[in-house]
């Protein structure tokens, strides 16, 4: 696993609600549905995701551990190097920004796991050169304990003078999902698990509150948040809690180097 990282953060989580922090999971799917169809799938989600953890690093970069194989998500410049990757199975670049994606992350995973494909935007494999699989919202990718389903389609909007760029948001086996900078929800999908943006050039937090609203996960944390004051981040995280609490969820607080089983 790569570093803690918590130097500068402990603060938040002293001056946050006690439940804001729990890591308590809500009840198997056998105590939440009485309807058949619901049932089976149910059943059949909490298959393809039992031992699924997701740890937090640096603002937006995931790790998901999954039957003894790893995917990582958007390690970028403010992501400190990652170690303990020779288990990585699969990498999502969710589009080109450098604080999601760096040429000396890239090399030190192809380094670990050669075989390992990478999925992103056109952009990011013509700044590449090669070895990256383009994904577009619609997709769907299997890589061995993974399924990679692609959503979205663009980064929201920083500012009119700035060109918008291609995004894709990711849901892992169904379960948990990350638009990266975008505010897409995934039509048709029940999200377990949102992994919410906090912060960044080109979040209003009252957007975000609107986001969560729309996607009702049963349960969230936030990330892209390093661009935030310690005062920020505490008051954005309170904000995604509340927004979580409407639909009946529960919003999990995650430092760099936190993890949470699923």
């Amino acid at each position: 696993m790569g570093p803690s990282g918590r130097e500068g953060r402990s603060g938040n989580l002293r001056s946050l609600p006690r439940s804001i922090r729990s890591f308590q999971i809500a009840p198997p799917c056998a105590e939440r549905t009485g309807v058949s169809g619901e049932q089976l799938a149910c059943d059949a989600r909490e298959e393809l995701t039992r031992g699924m953890r997701v740890t937090k690093y640096e603002h937006a970069a995931l790790r998901i551990d999954h039957d003894g194989q790893t995917l990582l998500i958007d390690p970028g410049t403010f992501t400190r190097p990652l170690d303990d990757l020779g288990a990585v199975t699969a990498v999502v670049l969710t589009h080109e920004h450098p604080d999601h994606w760096t040429p000396d992350h890239l090399a030190r995973i192809r380094a670990a796991a050669p075989d390992a494909p990478i999925c992103s935007t056109a952009a990011v494999a013509a700044a590449v050169g090669d070895g990256i699989t383009v994904v577009s919202p619609g997709d769907t990718l299997t890589a061995g304990a993974f399924t990679l389903r692609f959503f979205g389609g663009d980064h929201a909007i920083i500012h009119s003078s700035i060109p918008q760029i291609r995004n894709v948001g990711v849901l892992v086996n169904d379960t948990l999902y990350y638009p990266g900078d975008s505010y897409a929800v995934p039509e048709g999908v029940e999200v377990d698990t949102l992994a919410a943006p906090l912060g960044g050039p080109w979040l209003k937090i009252g957007e975000a509150i609107d986001y969560v609203l729309a996607v009702a996960p049963r349960r969230a944390f936030g990330t892209h948040d390093m661009t935030l004051s310690d005062a920020g981040l505490t008051m954005h995280r309170q904000r995604l809690q509340w927004a979580t609490e409407q639909g009946g969820g529960q919003f999990l607080v995650l430092d760099p180097g936190d993890s949470v089983d699923l």
